[in-house]
């Protein structure tokens, strides 16, 4: 780790009050939290980067009918 990382990391520990580890172990579950679903979306969009993500024409028509008429 570079030094003038750890020195900010130490002393935004000292000014919240905690223990550097503390401040370390909440980064990484930081971290981890954000990219908890990195793979997720990559899979889908390999999913639609493939298939047609849109309604077939009759079943939207279809649907559409379905619904009354209502004035808004």
């Amino acid at each position: 780790m570079p030094d003038s990382i750890f020195k900010a990391a130490e002393e935004l520990a000292k000014r919240l009050g905690i223990s550097r580890s503390a401040l370390f172990t909440k980064a990484v579950t930081d971290f981890i939290k954000k990219h908890k679903n990195d793979g997720v979306t990559a899979a889908l969009d390999e999913i639609y980067g493939e298939e047609l993500s849109r309604l077939d024409r009759i079943l939207q028509e279809m649907q559409s009918s379905s619904f009354p008429d209502e004035e808004w």
